[in-house]
């Protein structure tokens, strides 16, 4: 079966559908989310992309990431590859968007409005090794730290979105 995603505007108005590589390789924008789940002590658990992911492979990034499917809310869609990739449930909240645009390797774009959740679980993930070589918790400040020292370890939409998903972890902290 051929992945297809949604195209969408810069107001994630949706234009149409496009074979996930074609809009990969094109660099158009299309829809996707990204989870960020954060046990009881406040760590973000990170995956390790499996090594044969069609790129980034071995990097590590956010809990999980992914694209809706056509007629899919993205909020099932979120909850659907929790489950598929990390073996878990637990409650998603919508926390913000943001648009990027990487050069993730030679002729591979992500070019993303991308749906941002967060969730809370002290629950150990089922990583699904298809998807995930590996997993640890690690606090934002020691993430932050480990984004400067090794970059290259990391996904480039987690370096990007990670000044966000920190400024709204800790305003959800405050609450």
């Amino acid at each position: 079966m051929t992945e297809s995603v949604i195209l969408v505007d810069t107001n994630d108005n949706e234009l149409g559908e496009m074979q996930k590589m074609e809009a990969h390789y094109k660099g158009i924008l299309h829809r996707a989310f990204s989870i960020f789940i954060f046990n009881t002590k406040g760590e973000l658990l990170l995956q390790q992309r499996a090594l044969n992911k069609y790129h980034s492979g071995g990097k590590w990034t956010n809990t999980c990431c992914s694209h809706p499917r056509i007629g899919e809310t993205t909020q099932n869609a979120a909850n659907r590859r929790l489950r598929e990739e990390m073996g878990m449930e637990c409650s998603l909240n919508y926390v913000f968007n943001f648009t990027y645009y990487a050069e993730i390797m030679e002729g591979l774009y992500e070019h993303e409005f991308d749906h941002v959740y967060f969730g809370t679980s002290d629950y150990e993930p089922v990583i699904n090794p298809t998807e995930v070589l590996n997993y640890k918790y690690i606090s934002m400040d020691n993430l932050e730290n480990e984004l400067i020292l090794n970059p290259e370890d990391y996904t480039e939409w987690l370096k990007i979105c990670f000044n966000l998903v920190k400024e709204n972890y800790k305003n959800i902290l405050i609450q």
